[in-house]
């Protein structure tokens, strides 16, 4: 039996049990307030959006703390990590992956949150069930190509300030009173059409799901949120009224990502599998 560690950062989202039962290492990521940094979940959400006026960013871990992880784990290492567009995550573990070697190995997935955690669950259930490396990554690519993540929030205010989505300072009057809509595809969140209420919006993400089925029945999905749960849930309950999921969660959102987006943010991470 081959020994693949599978190592992600704190964007990803995953419940806790499931790091548990699969055996993932996840290294935390760091909300700084007025300052003074935070590792992501040491405050709580509704805190670190209170606090916005003390003044609000996010770092990736650093060189040192990925090394941490990986150096401890015995084998090959897999770090999969939120898109280089949003984090310098990804630049940390690699430099990171240069002191230990060949045996640990960086992919950017692309994406974040529920996305960036489906992408995660695969390679580690991969590892799991006793993969060579080769196949472990295999398995994480294969996620990469086919995982799409939608999303709505309440109010552009966040996004703007944060800058993670180009253009959007231009959307928020033009939009004024709608519901903004964002894809996060190719590493960056790209604004589509709003909706005109809450209710519209997570139809509009349900019917994106529903016409990406196609021929392929093999459901992973997960539903994300930001003080949200209720509307994550029906998301995902209305998904299991049509199909039942080989891979199914509701998460919050990272305090990381929280801060860029701001509260009542709900997404829904899905791919199919043939």
């Amino acid at each position: 039996m081959t020994n693949v560690s599978v190592v992600t950062d704190s964007a990803a989202s995953i419940p806790s049990e499931l790091v548990a039962e699969l055996g993932i290492v996840v290294v935390p990521m760091s909300v700084i307030i007025g300052g003074v940094p935070h590792p992501d979940g040491a405050l709580p959400i509704t805190e670190v959006v209170a606090r916005v006026g003390e003044g609000i960013s996010t770092s990736g871990p650093s060189p040192g703390e990925v090394l941490k992880a990986v150096e401890g784990r015995e084998g090959d290492v897999l770090v999969l990590t939120v898109s280089r567009q949003m984090s310098s995550t990804f630049k940390a573990a690699s430099a990171a992956a240069r002191m230990v070697g060949g045996r640990v190995r960086v992919v950017d997935t692309g994406t974040a949150a529920g996305a960036e955690g489906l992408v995660v669950l695969a390679a580690a259930r991969a590892a799991a069930g006793g993969e060579p490396f080769e196949e472990v990554q295999r398995a994480a690519r294969r996620v990469i190509e086919r995982v799409r993540l939608l999303a709505t929030v309440d109010s552009l205010d966040q996004l703007v300030k944060s800058g993670r989505v180009p253009g959007v300072a231009g959307l928020a009057n033009r939009w004024l009173g709608m519901q903004p809509l964002f894809e996060f595809r190719d590493g960056h969140a790209k604004p589509l059409r709003p909706a005109f209420s809450r209710e519209a919006a997570l139809d509009r993400i349900l019917g994106a799901w529903r016409a990406s089925r196609s021929r392929m029945t093999r459901l992973h999905v997960a539903a994300l949120h930001a003080q949200a749960e209720d509307d994550a849930k029906g998301l995902l309950e209305t998904i299991r009224a049509e199909v039942e999921p080989e891979t199914a969660f509701v998460a919050p959102f990272s305090a990381v990502m929280v801060a860029h987006t701001g509260l009542g943010l709900v997404g829904l991470g899905w791919w199919w599998d043939d």
